[in-house]
């Protein structure tokens, strides 16, 4: 039988390892890269988020600035806002 020959068996079974130690060290770094694109594309998002919130507030204070130099020029009895 071929299998109770070492002579075929060790031979094979070193190729065979090597082939799958191969394959998972080359599965795992490409996933490890997979990973590290998500993160950054996470990050961008997140950055992006940040700097539209900041916009909103910076738009929310004009708007509150533009309201209270309305009123102050309704009361002051000035016809004509500016």
């Amino acid at each position: 039988m071929w299998y109770e020959n070492p002579g075929i068996v060790v031979p094979l079974g070193v190729f065979g390892m090597t082939i799958v130690i191969v394959a998972i060290s080359v599965g795992f770094g490409s996933m490890r890269k997979i990973r590290e694109r998500e993160l950054l594309a996470h990050q961008d998002l997140r950055t992006r988020e940040m700097d539209h919130e900041l916009k909103l507030k910076e738009l929310e204070v004009e708007k509150t600035r533009l309201e209270l130099e309305k009123a102050r020029l309704s009361k002051s009895g000035d016809p004509v806002p500016r």
